[in-house]
């Protein structure tokens, strides 16, 4: 009798442990974390996931190694098709080619594809003039444009349909200029956008501030525009395009998401995780260096703004001419 009460003790308390190891399994997260640069090392997908990932680190928001993948390929297409497979511990950092990629058709995939985390921040976009340019505001250059597109060679890069093309071309149909009409000369890089600039063979660039900063700085071109609500410190001197009677707000963001079908539990992890990230006094410093800003969105925020976004986008792409 005491040898069966015994065995039937032991199998309760083994019972109870073998619960505990259970629930314990079931708490997320069980692996080590990765997150995908859908590009090569450098640029700004891939200091995007190494900021996260040391500020994630260094403040030990989370208890796991971390470590960045770089998978170069297709406009993202590459790094996203990895993400699709994954389960919650791989993340991958995003942008508006999410949306632009699948409306130019060159992919199947679209943010629904996916699970909205963060957005996380934003670069503004710019138009500069040579230096020694009749044009001083951008009111003035819509003008040129609207008298004759074909006079004007808008420099752009690396393809058209990306955030420097896509808002040029809402700044011109605000400014009532057809977006069909405007004749852009299509650069590999930043880099080679400016050159062209400086070299004379572009009467204007559309491009991020930080390929243009430097160089209005040191009065070697003229930034005119920039997308951003307010003017920026540093720059000061450089309107927006609402100050110049355009109604446009464009950010060039950067966010993070999650694969197909993550729990509540999961989503809930990193909304805490990205949320307490992003109020770091590390994070602030990386935005400030980078010349980002701050444009934090939780998840829920973010599913909205793709939404958004996607009806922006829809509308410029079909109004630049690039539609299928």
């Amino acid at each position: 009798m005491k040898k069966t009460m015994l065995l039937a003790a032991s199998a309760l308390i083994l019972g109870a442990c073998s619960g505990e190891a259970s629930s314990e399994e079931e708490t997320f997260p069980t692996e080590n974390i990765e997150i995908v640069a859908p590009a090569s090392p450098g640029g700004g997908w891939d200091l995007t996931a190494r900021s996260l990932t040391k500020v994630l680190e260094d403040n030990e928001l989370v208890d796991q190694s971390i470590t960045v993948a770089n998978k170069p390929g297709g406009g993202g297409e590459v790094g996203w098709q990895y993400l699709n497979g994954q389960d919650a511990h791989t993340l991958a950092v995003n942008s508006s080619l999410l949306i632009t990629n699948n409306l130019l058709g060159s992919s199947e995939l679209t943010h629904e594809d996916f699970t909205p985390l963060a957005t996380l921040a934003t670069e503004w976009q710019s138009v500069a003039v040579p230096a020694d340019s009749e044009i001083d505001n951008v009111e003035e250059l819509m003008e040129k444009i609207k008298e004759d597109p074909s006079a004007v060679n808008i420099g752009v890069g690396p393809a058209l349909g990306n955030d420097d093309h896509l808002s040029f071309v809402q700044a011109a149909r605000e400014f009532g200029v057809d977006p069909k009409q405007l004749n852009f000369l299509v650069y590999e890089g930043g880099g080679d956008v400016l050159t062209a600039l400086l070299g004379g063979h572009v009467d204007a660039v559309t491009t991020s501030l930080s390929e243009v900063k430097d160089q209005h700085l040191a009065g070697d071109v003229k930034v005119i525009a920039i997308s951003s609500p307010e003017r920026l410190p540093d720059i000061e001197d450089v309107p927006t395009y609402v100050e110049q009677g355009i109604p446009v707000e464009f950010p060039h963001w950067r966010g993070v998401m999650g694969p197909p079908d993550m729990t509540e539990e999961e989503i809930a992890y990193w909304d805490e995780k990205i949320g307490a990230l992003v109020e770091t006094e590390q994070w602030a410093t990386l935005l400030e260096n980078n010349d980002w800003d701050s444009f934090y969105k939780d998840s829920a925020e973010t599913s909205e703004f793709f939404e958004e976004q996607t009806e922006l986008y829809e509308g410029l792409v079909q109004d630049a001419g690039l539609g299928e």
